[in-house]
């Protein structure tokens, strides 16, 4: 399995990019993405951004880099779910359906690393915390 070991960071890559690319263009947008926080009926619209902009760069890179990856994926998971539930629900609106349905998506893949974690070339690896659970035994 030693040849596949590039899969979790590719993983990792694939699923931290887009959060990371997603937080960069919110700082691009600052007023026009804390209206759209606001329109969405949510308190304290400049704090939510300020909160969106950290976890999804600070997450985004954390994700790729395989750090301390089972906490940040936990909470980019719940960010997940949370966002699809406020900005998404509209379901009489196909786009926002799909939408929605691609938040789940990513909160199930996230949940993957949380449970499984960094895998072998990430920095948890290289500081010790990788423990992985690919091939522990369970007691019944």
């Amino acid at each position: 399995m030693d040849r596949y070991k590039f899969l979790p960071l590719l993983g990792r890559i694939l699923i931290g990019a887009p959060f990371l690319m997603s937080g960069l263009s919110k700082l691009a947008a600052h007023d026009a993405t804390v209206s759209f926080i606001a329109a969405a009926g949510l308190p304290a619209s400049p704090i939510a951004y300020i909160g969106a902009v950290i976890l999804e760069i600070g997450g985004g890179l954390l994700l790729i880099s395989g750090y301390r990856v089972r906490a940040v994926s936990l909470a980019l998971a719940v960010f997940c779910v949370v966002t699809g539930a406020f900005f998404h629900n509209n379901f009489a609106d196909q786009n926002q359906v799909i939408h929605f349905f691609k938040n789940v998506m990513m909160a199930g893949g996230l949940l993957q690393i949380a449970y499984f974690g960094a895998g072998a070339l990430s920095l948890d690896a290289r500081f010790g915390r990788a423990a992985s659970r690919v091939g522990t035994p369970t007691i019944s």
